[in-house]
């Protein structure tokens, strides 16, 4: 294990896998043994091998050992261990890489999401579904989680157009080409249909059963509602004006630019009519400074999309791997 990774031979890296699991866990040791059982009791009878990525973002419990003596008892279970806590998306990231699936289905490792549920929402996906969320109805968590929630997702969905209830619903099943094409960091994995819906893919939801959390606390807080807008800003962004920065610093520097043009134009017909332009100083200094700030946004727009157009982000360095199983 000096290498910190290991091979498990049952599992051919050559086989074709039909599904894989792949679970963020954050300080979930009294849960995992259970889930273990519970996603492979449905995924035994399924047609086809199946995977178990379990991601651990930095716990500070007993949790890699437990996922260690899950592995080594399990050839189906594969375990990536991060340095630190990065946080969900970069979890998701790391194990969208590793798996070999052909759909890819993910869980919370809290015991909330229900494996169960995985067939019905597998069943979903065909032609017109390329990505099915689970819709956590009706939900088992604190109001203090629910309300904020709801208002976010309302607004995603208002805002991006996806009709989706539950946008941060931990059950999802994709198709394979769904992960592939997503880039998520920060906190967007609370808005993976909407980032999936603006790269072309269709999207569904079903009704999942939702459990109450039967051990530890949820890692939900204060802070999240005020990143949750935050992150629907960047969101926004990403899926409008990525490919095109020039559009949103334009929109921006335009107004200034025509604003501080129009104050100069009106105080160079005073100069010319009237040989003064009757102390209005102040109001040619504000001129000015708005038709720099817009020059500025536009130069800036052009520089980003010139960035844009050359740049060739290595996403692997959102996370640090510690071991691989």
């Amino acid at each position: 294990m000096g290498s910190g990774i290991v091979t498990m031979t049952s599992v051919s890296e050559n086989q074709t896998i039909r599904i894989s699991a792949v679970i963020p866990t954050y300080n979930e040791a009294e849960s995992l043994v259970e889930l273990t059982s519970e996603i492979v009791s449905v995924f035994e009878p399924m047609d086809g091998t199946y995977e178990i990525i379990f991601v651990d973002d930095g716990s500070t419990d007993d949790t890699p050992a437990i996922i260690r003596s899950l592995a080594e008892n399990n050839p189906h279970i594969r375990y990536i261990r991060f340095r630190k806590n990065f946080g969900k998306s970069a979890a998701l990231s790391a194990g969208f890489g590793e798996a070999r699936g052909e759909i890819i289905a993910t869980l919370d490792g809290d015991l909330q999401d229900d494996p169960k549920e995985v067939p019905k929402l597998m069943s979903k996906l065909d032609d017109s579904l390329d990505l099915v969320c689970g819709w956590k109805f009706p939900r088992r968590d604190p109001w203090r989680k629910r309300i904020p929630s709801l208002v976010i997702n309302w607004m995603t969905s208002r805002l991006t157009g996806v009709p989706i209830h539950d946008m941060n619903c931990g059950l999802k099943i994709y198709k394979r080409e769904v992960v592939e094409n997503l880039r998520i960091y920060g906190e967007q994995h609370r808005f993976i249909p909407a980032l999936a819906s603006d790269k072309g893919f269709k999207i569904g939801e079903s009704k999942v059963n939702h459990r109450p959390r039967k051990f530890g606390y949820t890692k939900f807080g204060a802070r999240r509602i005020l990143t949750g807008f935050f992150d629907l800003t960047t969101v926004l962004f990403l899926s409008r004006f990525v490919n095109k920065p020039l559009h949103i610093f334009g929109i921006f520097g335009v107004v200034p630019l025509m604003t501080g043009s129009a104050i100069v134009t009106y105080l160079l017909y005073l100069r010319v009519v009237y040989g003064s332009i009757l102390d209005r100083h102040p109001l040619l200094m504000g001129g000015i400074m708005l038709v720099i700030a817009g020059l500025q946004l536009i130069l800036t727009g052009l520089l980003a999309e010139m960035i844009t157009l050359r740049s060739d982000r290595n996403w692997k360095h959102l996370y640090s791997v510690k071991e691989k199983i």
